[in-house]
């Protein structure tokens, strides 16, 4: 059956189901029955936490997996795996299902005691920081006025959407209690809820709140950030314990050279970053450090 009608009948199929094919929450990106990886290799899977909906950053992280099959070749090879959201992405990562990750930091320490090693993780930790963005017209203008109105947050674990801007509230004086969070699944859908008016204000992080603004440069009329927080340690890399460390080291050298050639520069800007950088288990000591303030003010992480 040619390409075409596969094409035609996915259409259909999401018609029929209610959907349109650029629906964020039913993407799944889809890969040839030919690739042109033909050489007999390891297939890895390679993972990246919902910083984006699964089609966005299929868009955004493809252009990497390709760049190290390209080096990897006849070795091993990638493929990019997308989860629909943060506890899809989780449960994968704790049944060891991805041999290359780029977790959160929470979940980057937390991989640790599943089988995974810390390798390296984002630079620009500067950029590591929760914003919470309320309507430009809302009468919020202090924490305290945040106390019992809803606040939607990606998920639990968004260390730097949820948690971040959680502990920030709770420095300024609400208390666990008085934080009305809704959790919605995905960056985006905490943004858009403040815009369509289902909550009085949203937590966030820098990239993903830029690229909507870049996509739709209206909502800056509309919507404005109103808090942020100190920013802490970028998401991590890491590897299953058991991958070969030949392919590590290949898996290493791309990723910490793209900043030095225009096509991984490339890369870099649409992740919104400007390197990655080599990292270990003690670069995620100050990640460590604000879990255990974080546990003690709203409990302990599941």
């Amino acid at each position: 059956m040619r390409s075409g009608t596969f094409q035609w009948i996915g259409l259909c199929a999401c018609l029929l189901a209610g959907c349109t094919p650029d629906d964020p929450a039913s993407y799944e990106p889809t890969y040839a029955r030919n690739s042109a990886f033909t050489t007999a290799g390891a297939e890895y899977l390679f993972a990246v936490h919902p910083l984006h909906n699964p089609k966005r950053l299929f868009e955004v992280y493809q252009p990497l997996v390709d760049l190290i099959n390209e080096a990897a070749a006849p070795a091993f090879r990638l493929k990019l795996e997308t989860s629909r959201d943060y506890a899809a992405f989780e449960r994968k990562l704790a049944a060891r299902k991805f041999h290359v990750a780029v977790p959160n930091p929470y979940q980057t320490l937390a991989s640790e005691a599943r089988g995974y090693r810390i390798v390296g993780k984002m630079g620009n930790d500067q950029r590591f920081r929760g914003i919470i963005i309320v309507r430009r017209d809302s009468e919020l203008q202090h924490v305290a006025d945040l106390k019992g109105v809803p606040i939607s947050f990606p998920a639990p674990t968004a260390l730097a959407a949820t948690m971040m801007p959680r502990m920030y509230l709770h420095q300024h004086g609400l208390g666990a209690g008085d934080i009305n969070a809704r959790y919605v699944g995905s960056q985006e859908s905490a943004i858009m809820n403040v815009l369509l008016g289902k909550t009085s204000a949203a937590g966030t992080w820098p990239p993903p709140w830029e690229a909507l603004l870049r996509r739709r440069p209206e909502l800056a009329e509309r919507l404005v950030i109103r808090w942020e927080t100190k920013p802490l340690i970028n998401n991590g890399l890491v590897v299953r314990a058991d991958m070969p460390e030949a392919h590590v080291r290949v898996l290493e050298t791309v990723v910490f050279q793209l900043h030095d050639h225009a096509r991984g520069r490339a890369i870099l800007e649409a992740m919104e970053i400007g390197r990655f950088d080599a990292a270990d288990t003690r670069t995620f000591e100050p990640v460590r450090r604000f879990m255990r303030e974080y546990e003690t003010a709203f409990g302990r992480m599941q």
